[in-house]
Protein backbone atom coordinates (compact mmCIF):
# COMPACT_ATOMS: atom_id res chain seq x y z
CA UNK A 1 0.00 0.00 0.00
CA UNK A 2 1.46 3.13 -1.05
CA UNK A 3 2.45 5.58 1.95
CA UNK A 4 1.01 9.03 2.34
CA UNK A 5 3.74 12.13 1.18
CA UNK A 6 5.59 14.73 3.21
CA UNK A 7 4.22 17.90 3.38
CA UNK A 8 5.16 20.29 0.57
CA UNK A 9 6.95 17.38 -1.59
CA UNK A 10 9.60 17.11 0.73
CA UNK A 11 11.84 13.00 1.08
CA UNK A 12 12.48 11.64 3.88
CA UNK A 13 15.59 10.12 4.33
CA UNK A 14 14.16 6.65 4.24
CA UNK A 15 12.21 7.54 0.87
CA UNK A 16 15.77 8.94 -0.65
CA UNK A 17 17.84 5.40 0.34
CA UNK A 18 14.81 3.45 -1.03
CA UNK A 19 15.22 5.31 -4.81
CA UNK A 20 18.64 5.37 -4.41
CA UNK A 21 18.89 1.71 -3.98
CA UNK A 22 16.56 0.66 -6.25
CA UNK A 23 15.81 3.23 -9.33
CA UNK A 24 18.70 1.35 -11.27
CA UNK A 25 17.34 -1.96 -11.17
CA UNK A 26 13.44 -1.45 -10.38
CA UNK A 27 10.44 -0.18 -13.03
CA UNK A 28 10.15 3.71 -11.76
CA UNK A 29 6.16 3.11 -11.75
CA UNK A 30 7.25 0.32 -8.90
CA UNK A 31 9.50 2.84 -7.13
CA UNK A 32 6.25 5.57 -6.82
CA UNK A 33 3.79 3.23 -5.54
CA UNK A 34 6.12 2.07 -2.46
CA UNK A 35 6.94 5.70 -1.94
CA UNK A 36 3.46 7.35 -2.29
CA UNK A 37 4.33 9.81 -5.16
CA UNK A 38 3.67 10.09 -8.97
CA UNK A 39 6.16 8.22 -11.68
CA UNK A 40 7.12 11.56 -13.24
CA UNK A 41 8.09 12.98 -9.32
CA UNK A 42 10.52 9.90 -9.05
CA UNK A 43 11.87 10.81 -12.56
CA UNK A 44 12.15 14.19 -11.83
CA UNK A 45 14.06 13.61 -7.73
CA UNK A 46 16.25 10.71 -9.54
CA UNK A 47 17.43 12.81 -12.50
CA UNK A 48 18.73 15.93 -9.99
CA UNK A 49 20.28 13.09 -7.73
CA UNK A 50 22.24 11.80 -10.82
CA UNK A 51 20.52 8.48 -10.83
CA UNK A 52 19.92 6.12 -13.78
CA UNK A 53 18.93 3.35 -14.73
CA UNK A 54 21.33 0.23 -15.43
CA UNK A 55 22.87 -1.00 -18.93
CA UNK A 56 21.03 -4.62 -17.17
CA UNK A 57 17.92 -3.59 -16.48
CA UNK A 58 17.70 -1.54 -19.31
CA UNK A 59 19.20 -4.73 -21.86
CA UNK A 60 16.15 -6.88 -19.74
CA UNK A 61 13.19 -4.30 -20.29
CA UNK A 62 14.55 -4.20 -24.33
CA UNK A 63 15.74 -0.82 -24.37
CA UNK A 64 19.38 -1.11 -24.28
Amino acid sequence: MAKKRSPRGQWSKGDLNLLKRLFSVTATSKIAKKVGRKTDAVKKKASRMGLKKSKAYLKRIGRA
